[in-house]
């Protein structure tokens, strides 16, 4: 694959038949997107993966899980994008090492410093142009509902807006419909469907704030350590602290 900063693409996919149904799956190496791939790999006889990097904290990691990923399923036709200009916009403690990464709060209705302004488009537009080329009659992405009170682009409006953006500014064949099939799931929910798809769980990375071991403190470690309490499996990456405070 190529750095970072470069757009890196692998393919074409080997299939057996070249007009199957493909789909476009955007991958970022965590749970929702790993079981939201495991769905698409149950449903589409084709896929692509994509990865977009944007200057995050754990980029590196995050890329590691998605080739893990990729490897697992045994894809082919995969494309890396780094959108940098995200991390030089600023405005969220994932891309600003200035901002600190708030300790989690999963009673708080507010938008976290996590937040990536509007990066749900950026990553959308990009699947859309690679699955108008590559002819992906799908692009699954792993947004989760239960998001939506700190990330407004996790809404299922958002997504019912981005699809007629898409039926607007494609060519007039284009058929490209998005897919959020855990949108209306919990985390626990969330984690049993991929106890069910034999999802390689322990191949994702959720944490915002470190590399080596998850740092069991942000926002999205406490809700993937909730999720798996609630769900009755236990955890398989490695934590600095200890998942109890988060059972609520």
């Amino acid at each position: 694959m190529g750095g970072h900063d470069d757009i890196a693409y692998r393919g074409p996919a080997e299939s057996n038949d070249e007009q199957a149904e493909l789909a476009v799956c955007l991958v970022s190496g965590g749970m929702d997107s790993c079981v939201t791939a495991a769905i698409a790999h149950r449903d589409v006889p084709r896929l692509a993966f994509l990865h977009i990097s944007y200057g995050q904290r754990t980029e590196a990691r995050e890329l590691q899980a998605f080739e893990a990923l990729a490897e697992y399923y045994g894809i082919n036709e995969r494309l890396v994008v780094s959108l940098v200009h995200l991390a030089q916009i600023g405005g969220s403690s994932l891309t600003d090492i200035g901002l600190a990464i708030a300790p989690a709060n999963l009673q708080s209705q507010s938008i976290p410093t996590s937040y990536v302004p509007f990066r749900n488009a950026h990553l959308l537009s990009v699947a859309t142009s690679w699955a108008e080329v590559i002819g992906g009659r799908y692009i699954y992405i792993g947004a989760v509902a239960e998001d939506s009170s700190g990330y407004p682009d996790c809404r299922p409006e958002f997504y019912e807006a981005f699809q007629r953006t898409i039926e607007i500014g494609t060519k007039p064949l284009t058929k490209v419909e998005i897919r959020t099939p855990v949108i209306a799931m919990n985390k626990s929910e969330i984690v049993r469907l991929g106890q069910e798809l034999n999802a390689p769980l322990e191949l994702t990375w959720s944490c915002y704030a470190r590399s080596d071991r998850a740092c069991g403190e942000c926002d999205s470690c406490a809700l993937r350590l909730r999720a798996f309490r609630a769900a009755g499996v236990s955890d398989p990456i490695p934590y600095v602290l200890d998942s109890a405070r988060f059972a609520y």
